[in-house]
Parts: C-alpha cells; structure tokens; sequence
C-alpha cells in the first residue's frame, strides 16, 4: 500500500493537519496496511474540527471500503463496510421501504464516522441515537480482529468513541421501515423563542427540527421556522439541483447586515400561515448537500461551529446563548434548534435530554472567543458539546461533560495500549490521560 503525505482539513478547514495517508479499495488492501500497525480510520472528515486528524502522524482512508455486503429483508438488518455512505444507504433502500434509522445532517457521513461519533438526526426525540441501531460491528484493535455486541464494555467505549477502540471494518445496521422515497413536510414560523420551545414540545411528528434566525433581537428573538416531516408514496417530488461552491467567499460575504437580510428573507419565504410541501429524502435530511463544497462560503481561514446540549431545566441558559450570539453580529445563516430525547449508545455519546443548539460562526478572533464564552456557558448549565463539531474547546471543561469518561478510558487502554490511535482532537483535549 502506498502511503502518500499530504494536507489535509477538518470539514470547518479552520484547522488542517499534514502527514501520510492510504486508502485501500480492498479488505485485503486493508489488512496489510493493519498488520504494519494500527492507524486512525478516517471517512468522509465531515466532523469540522480535528476529530479525523492526526498532523504528522497516519490515517487510514475508508471512503473506498464501502460495499454493502448483506441485506435482510425480512428483518430490515443491512451489513455494510465502514466507509458506506448513509445517503447512498437510504438512496437505494427508500424506494424498497428501508431507512437508516438515524441520518445526520449530511449523506457524506460514513457508517464508520457515524458509529465513531454516535451521531444523531432529526427524530433523536423518538429513537435515540445512531449506535442504539446496531445490531453488530466489526472491530480490529491491536489484539486482533474481533465483533463488537451492544451491551458490552467495547460496544459503549467504540460507540461514539473518536475512533479510539480500534478500526471500525463493518457494521450490521437495523433500518426502520418507511413509507416511501420521498417527504412530506409542514413548515410552519415560529415568532420568538418561547414559542420555539413549546412547538418543539408538542411536536409528535416523526422528524422535526427548527431553523432558527441567530441575528434576532428584541421580541423576535428566537424566531425560525419549525420543519415536521413524514416519509410518503405516490408523490413526485421537483428534482434536487447540484450546485458547486466554485471559489473562497471574500471575506464581507457573511457580514452582519447581509446575514441579517438573508434570515430576514429566508423566514419570510414560509407564509404566515405556514405550508406542506413534498421533497425529495435527500433534500429534507440533507439539505446542503445539494451545494457542493458549501464550506467554501466562509472564505479561505474557514470557519467554527457551536453545538451544545442542555437539560431541559436549563433552557434559560441556551436563551442567554442565543442573546450572545444575537447580539455579536457573528452568527452566519446556519443555525439548528432540535429537541432531543434520552438515547444515547456509548459512554462519550453526546445526546442528553433537552435542547441542542448549533450555530456555525466564520473564523475570526472575536467569533472564538465569543464561543469560548458559549462554551463556559454551556458547562455551568450542566451540559456538553459535541465532539463531532468542535475544534476550540479546552480538555478540563469537556471532559467533566463525559461523567464515563473514565470507563471510556479503561476500555481504550486495553484495545490500543500503543496510543497508535490518537488523532489530533484526543490529543488537545487530553482524553485519555487521566487528570
């Protein structure tokens, strides 16, 4: 296997990493790269901070191991390799009445990344997490090559373990039945963040998740638009549009006032009296998507994004949040407001009960230190960020997020006693070194 050196980003390109990387087309390919020793396993690297870098060091690409190997029909139980992608999973099984059970935001994420970071999707509130769907996993630590079964030390410490228990090969996944291969969705305004709060609530749809306007002030504070969305048949959605981000946005291109008349736009394009529109599956859970390299929009230095979690009892702390951001001029158009159920699969699995707010700022000294202060505001409100995101974050706050830290740790200890697995975030947050 050919190792080649090269540069290389996070999904936020605000942080990079040099050093050598191969990707195997075949699990043969693949073994002999592992007999030499183990390396981080990278997919996609759409997490948008270091999560899946290792400056100076290796990494292993999966992107080209991803064959589905088996599928059940009459159980709904899917095999694929690691670097399967969950667009393509549910591109090819809607049309058959077959969904991952859990999506993020994009159809870039591999099976691999999503296990590694027990990702969640738009219906967290009724079924949990991605890693509460497997069924199995294939895992080679430096012991040896092993299957991973839920409700053991391994499958908790690799569920939303950073890639930290060894190489993730395969999964077996339990898809959800589904109506058919396209949405259809009740979009509705929200006029402030009470309001917000409450619709998220009440809502019994089976997805749901809210936009909302980060540059409101005053009484709109918390505006947005609430989306609820159900799997359909029959219906023929307009056909989803590529586009391509063709060059670094200059830097003015999300300055306050544009951004500020973009959302203004953008929550006036829902009517007053909201409305049910059909997509395509693709368009509604993976909605940028469809514009190629968008994280060019940020310009060449690119860009931070912050996730946070908090319990239920402290929404007022995530107000307060959002009145900091309103109120910076910093925010970009991206920003998410779900609610989240209690689901979680591993011991470094972000959800919690509660609300999740995401906001995606340009990467600028005032926009980090602005969350910075999200940060300690976060931790004061007993909640946690998500390491799928982040990339500013310093190790003592974030690892008194993890209570099962130290589980985590024990387990890491034994499959990769080395450290051959570290990848740049491990490293700046100090995750595995017990202090």
């Amino acid at each position: 296997m050919i190792w080649k050196t090269t540069t290389y980003a996070g999904w936020g390109r605000a942080l990079s990493a040099t050093g050598e990387i191969a990707r195997p087309e075949r699990a043969r390919a693949l073994e002999t790269i592992l007999a030499e020793g183990l390396a981080p396993a990278v997919g996609m690297r759409r997490s948008y901070g270091d999560a899946s870098l290792n400056n100076g060091g290796r990494v292993i690409d999966m992107t080209r191991l991803d064959r589905m190997l088996g599928f059940d029909p009459a159980t709904g139980i899917l095999e694929v390799e690691a670097g399967a992608r969950i667009g393509e999973i549910a591109a090819a099984f809607a049309p058959r009445g077959w969904l991952p059970a859990v999506m993020p935001g994009t159809g870039f994420a591999t099976v691999g990344g999503c296990i590694a970071q027990d990702v969640h999707g738009k219906n967290h509130h009724h079924v949990g997490s991605f890693c509460q769907h497997v069924v199995s996993l294939r895992l080679r630590a430096a012991t040896g090559e092993v299957e991973v079964l839920p409700d053991t030390d391994l499958f908790r410490a690799t569920a939303g373990g950073l890639g930290q228990t060894g190489v993730i090969l395969s999964a077996k996944l339990q898809l959800i039945p589904c109506k058919g291969d396209v949405m259809i969705v009740t979009e509705q305004r929200v006029d402030g963040w009470d309001e917000f709060l409450t619709m998220l609530d009440g809502s019994t749809a089976t997805y749901t998740v809210g936009w909302i306007d980060a540059t409101a002030t005053g009484t709109a504070l918390g505006r947005g638009i609430l989306e609820e969305g159900e799997t359909g048949s029959g219906l023929v959605p307009k056909r989803v549009k590529f586009r391509k981000v063709p060059m670094d946005a200059p830097n003015f291109a999300l300055a306050g006032p544009i951004v500020r008349a973009f959302n203004g736009a953008y929550f006036r394009r829902v009517p007053a009296t909201g409305r049910t529109v059909v997509k395509p599956i693709s368009d509604f859970f993976f909605p940028l998507d469809k514009i190629h390299d968008w994280n060019r929009l940020y310009g060449r230095r690119g860009f931070h994004q912050f996730q946070c979690v908090v319990p239920i009892a402290s929404s007022p702390a995530l107000r307060s949040m959002l009145e900091a951001i309103a109120a910076s001029g910093l925010a970009s158009p991206l920003a998410v407001l779900k609610r989240m159920g209690p689901g979680r699969a591993g011991y470094l699995s972000f959800p919690m009960e509660g609300y999740t707010l995401a906001v995606d700022f340009p990467n600028r000294p005032e926009a980090r230190d602005l969350i910075r202060r999200l940060e300690a505001m976060t931790a004061a409100a007993d909640g946690r960020l998500y390491f799928a995101k982040d990339s500013l974050a310093r190790g003592a706050e974030v690892r008194a997020m993890y209570p099962e830290l130290d589980d985590w740790r024990r387990v890491v200890d034994t499959t990769d006693p080395g450290r051959q697995l570290l990848t740049d975030m491990v490293r700046r947050l100090n995750l595995r070194s017990a202090q």
